[in-house]
């Protein structure tokens, strides 16, 4: 009897042992031996001894995909149902002992299975779904436009206010195109650096194309209606300019001679400045000029700016070459003062030039009050912000011109009635010092006006309320406005949209009846993602249709809103 329990005990050892592999040996591996016993359609037993509880493994349920449960090894050895989930627990006696010892419960084991959809690996540099315009295809991979014709033509909204939709091709085909026109890559590089060499040469004899083209046209003779640039100088700030240079210039000539007569220090800087006046009021029209020209790549947002920075050089030469000049000759006049001739033909100058000059700034009135009265403004903030500089400078000049004409007169009256030539080279200091501050002036608004400057805070509220009032948007964030000069504006703000109500506005345009269909036929995960990404593309294609709309709501109610740009948050 002995041995008999001596190898019993040395049997409960060794399925000791076995057990203690079991439960040290990792989670997966102990669910391949579960689903190896459960295949052979029989259950696993630890047999139990006097130290060691063992557990009888009676259920394990597996999960599938759809929820669905199956049950494993339904059935043991004392024909136990699947649904008993208590396990016996034996010492090497008579199970009936077993309520003496703690009982162990073990929970099924549930194994569940997520239909995860496979994740792509795109890459540092995806260009796989590009598209690209037709302009582009014809110069970045060296095409004609017949090649064009052969690929797949896809229809876009467009992002420009004049056209609604355009065409565009995948970047893959164009390039596969390109490789089926010049063979190899190498091929295709080469030809695009023999057109690079091309173009730099071009550009190198641009001067020597755009002669040939002047003299084709005055050979031809140029049959196009009149520029936009040629009519600008007969109305508006063009038309000031062009009078100003007209007056400017008769009464330089005029004073010119008066000095000449005379040798006055007054005429003389009356002279200069009358010249000045001419030289820079020459550099507004070419400012205004160079301002009506188009676009182009190098200067994506025109040229307005031209007319500042022709004011700002105006400015720059009234300093330079008035001020300077008459505080020279006033300074040489006090040094070595000399006799003045009769001044008679100088005050008959004078009067004429007062005459010019005084209508010359008429006219920059009337036309500085004309504008502001249209953009609700009063006449000095108008001239404070510069809203127009060629105006301004016109205005500014003619003013000054018609004080150093008063200034002149009396100290040449002052002289002539003392015989001091002392308060006519003091008259010169004074026109003098009446250019150098209005070329200061001059100076500071257009540096502002070319640094950006913000718009008034009254209008950028008005165009916060705008967005802010509308249905789609949420919030918007770092909103900037900045006056580019001539009434135009570029208005930037980040904006967060309600994606809920981009969904819906796109269902109030769908079939719901057709929608709900093409749901319910949705059965794999391949259909379930192709559904996903045709809605999902035209979700995002009905948010930049709202981002064009309220673009051109903002351009609509405030015209002065030249560029906007509306980036999503």
């Amino acid at each position: 009897m002995m041995p008999a329990l001596a190898a019993q005990r040395r049997g409960c050892r060794g399925l000791y042992r076995l057990y203690l592999r079991c439960q040290a040996a990792p989670l997966p591996r102990a669910c391949h031996g579960w689903q190896a016993s459960m295949k052979s359609g029989s259950l696993s037993y630890i047999l139990s001894c006097n130290r060691l509880p063992v557990q009888l493994m009676s259920q394990v349920r597996v999960y599938t995909s759809n929820g669905q449960k199956k049950d494993l090894g339904s059935e043991d050895t004392n024909g136990s149902t699947p649904e008993e989930t208590l396990h016996k627990v034996g010492t090497g006696q008579d199970t009936t002992n077993a309520g003496q010892k703690q009982s162990f419960l073990k929970e099924p084991i549930q194994v569940k299975v997520k239909a995860v959809l496979k994740k792509r690996e795109y890459g540092p540099k995806y260009t796989q779904n590009n598209f690209i315009t037709g302009v582009r295809a014809i110069n970045e991979f060296c095409l004609k436009s017949s090649d064009l014709d052969q690929l797949r033509k896809i229809k876009r909204r467009s992002p420009h206010d004049d056209t609604e939709t355009f065409t565009v091709y995948l970047r893959s085909d164009v390039e596969a195109k390109s490789l089926e026109v010049w063979g190899s890559p190498e091929a295709l590089a080469r030809e695009r650096k023999r057109r690079k060499e091309a173009e730099i040469k071009y550009r190198e004899n641009l001067f020597r194309n755009q002669r040939l083209l002047r003299e084709y046209k005055e050979f031809f003779g140029n049959t196009k209606p009149r520029s936009s640039a040629a009519a600008m100088f007969f109305k508006g700030p063009g038309k000031v300019v062009m009078v100003a240079i007209c007056i400017n210039g008769l009464n330089f000539f005029f004073k010119l001679l008066a000095w000449v007569y005379t040798g006055s220090a007054s005429m003389f800087s009356e002279a200069i400045h009358s010249l000045a006046d001419t030289c820079n009021q020459a550099l507004l029209a070419l400012g205004i000029s160079q301002s009506a020209r188009t676009p182009d790549p190098s200067h994506p947002y025109g040229f307005t700016n031209m007319r500042y920075i022709a004011s700002l050089i105006s400015g720059v030469g009234i300093f330079m070459m008035g001020a300077g000049l008459s505080w020279y000759h006033g300074i040489i006049g006090l040094l070595h003062p000399h006799p003045i001739e009769s001044l008679l033909w100088a005050y008959c100058i004078l009067a004429g030039s007062l005459v010019s000059e005084g209508a010359t700034l008429l006219v920059a009135i009337n036309e500085i009050r004309r504008s502001a009265r249209a953009k609700g403004l009063s006449f000095y903030q108008y001239v404070v912000q510069s809203r127009d500089p060629s105006t301004n400078v016109v205005l500014l000049e003619d003013a000054a011109a018609v004080l150093s004409v008063a200034v002149a007169a009396t100290c040449m009256g002052l002289t002539s009635l003392t015989g001091n030539p002392y308060y006519d080279s003091v008259g010169s200091l004074g026109v003098g010092t009446l250019l150098g501050t209005v070329s200061a002036f001059l100076i500071y608004t257009n540096t502002e006006a070319l640094l950006g400057r913000s718009i008034q805070p009254e209008q950028l509220q008005r165009l916060t309320e705008l967005l802010e009032s509308d249905p789609v948007v949420r919030a918007i964030h770092d909103v900037k406005a900045t006056d580019m000069g001539m009434s135009k504006v570029r208005f930037k703000a980040e904006v967060d949209f309600d994606g809920r109500v981009v969904t819906r506005s796109y269902l109030e345009k769908q079939d719901i009846e057709q929608l709900l269909q093409e749901i319910q036929q949705v059965k794999t995960l391949e259909e379930l993602e192709a559904f996903m990404l045709k809605h999902g593309e035209n979700i995002i294609d009905t948010l930049g249709a709202e981002v064009d709309r309220l673009e051109k709501d903002l351009k609509q109610r405030n015209p002065d809103v030249r560029h906007v740009d509306l980036e999503i948050l």
